[in-house]
């Protein structure tokens, strides 16, 4: 399908990083990475322009941008008021009708005319930078079926750039709000057997030397959401050496509702202190892990699923750690002698 030149829509293999302003941090990446030839489940992204055009409409009525410029980054009690009234108006604003069209007609290309679940996800354009990370703070909805539904999911996903903490942490940081758009990924959802996510370098201790992998059974909205606790692997990059092993009581999973959205559900009995990823695949995520470290030139903070059907191994997202790189270029550290120091012991907040 060619999409005019005005188009509110970008297929994956028509983006890359180059692009983020337009499709934001997370649609830049996908695109980056569909290019690049690592697999991620197949998408679109809704540009910016279509935000930019439904803020116009609301600007008409009251101003937007210029409210949100006017807080004071302390003052929460009005961050608070100002997020509940913008966020009412762009739930309650209707979308203009060639934005409907466009990406319900990517909707419909992209399921093959039926209604298959997808995942509709915010991709801000201050998300994923190098010097910030805006990840948690914008509102992600997975398993939506049907064209309607995911329509009503991008404009969500617009009202949540209102969110308190995302206005909060953009006051705090002192981002200009014309600069601040977005964009929103609409992805084919895997049924995942197993999800998690994945730093190129140790996030505890920044050796680059490792691989520290976490993961649990279903969707891995239960371990970015922080609700399981993780399988967790630290995996040498260079010699695939599986150097810790870490296996958890898993004793919740999301699973795909039959009606949309996502059921918690208890894991098996026999399941929940079984690792969830075997040799084998964790030596497929240590190579995938260094075809991207080496894409982008740079440590990577990577969510991953393995399809329960025929168990491929998708990517959903590859951002830049942050965490370390601000620290470089002091001497990268050492190889640690103890391995379990490079465990991360929580992940949470990431979307």
């Amino acid at each position: 399908m060619t999409m005019p030149a005005e188009s509110q829509v970008s297929w994956f293999r028509d983006v890359g990083l180059a692009d983020r302003p337009h499709v934001g941090g997370k649609g830049g990446s996908l695109g980056e990475l569909h290019r690049a030839g690592i697999p991620v489940p197949p998408g679109f992204v809704v540009r910016t322009r279509a935000f930019e055009r439904f803020l116009e409409l609301l600007e008409r009525e009251s101003p937007v941008r210029a409210s949100v410029e006017a807080l004071d980054a302390e003052n929460l009690d009005a961050i608070t008021a100002c997020s509940k009234d913008i966020r009412r108006r762009v739930e309650n604003a209707a979308l203009p009708q060639d934005v409907i069209e466009q990406i319900t007609s990517a909707y419909t290309e992209l399921c093959n005319e039926d209604d298959l679940a997808v995942a509709v996800r915010s991709s801000a354009t201050t998300e994923d930078a190098d010097d910030a990370s805006f990840a948690g703070l914008q509102d992600t909805y997975l398993w939506i079926i049907s064209a309607e539904r995911m329509v009503d999911r991008v404009r969500s996903c617009w009202a949540s750039l209102y969110s308190v903490e995302s206005i909060s942490y953009r006051r705090r940081r002192g981002f200009p709000e014309q600069s601040v758009a977005m964009a929103v990924v609409v992805q084919k959802m895997v049924n995942a057997r197993t999800s998690g996510v994945m730093f190129t370098r140790s996030p505890i201790t920044g050796d680059r030397s490792v691989i520290a992998i976490e993961a649990a059974w279903g969707l891995g909205s239960a371990v970015v959401g922080g609700e399981v606790t993780p399988d967790r692997w630290i995996v040498n990059k260079i010699t695939g050496e599986i150097t810790t092993r870490d296996i958890s009581d898993k004793c919740v999973q999301h699973l795909p509702a039959a009606a949309g959205g996502i059921d918690v559900l208890p894991v098996p009995a026999e399941l929940r202190r079984t690792a969830c990823l075997d040799d084998d695949e964790l030596q497929s995520l240590r190579t995938i892990a260094r075809q991207v470290e080496r894409h982008y030139g740079r440590a990577q903070d990577v969510e991953w699923a393995i399809d329960r059907q025929t168990g491929q191994l998708l990517l959903l997202q590859s951002r830049a750690e942050t965490v370390w790189a601000a620290k470089d270029p002091e001497p990268a550290a050492r190889p640690e002698a103890n391995p379990h120091a490079h465990v991360l012991t929580i992940f949470g907040g990431r979307r």
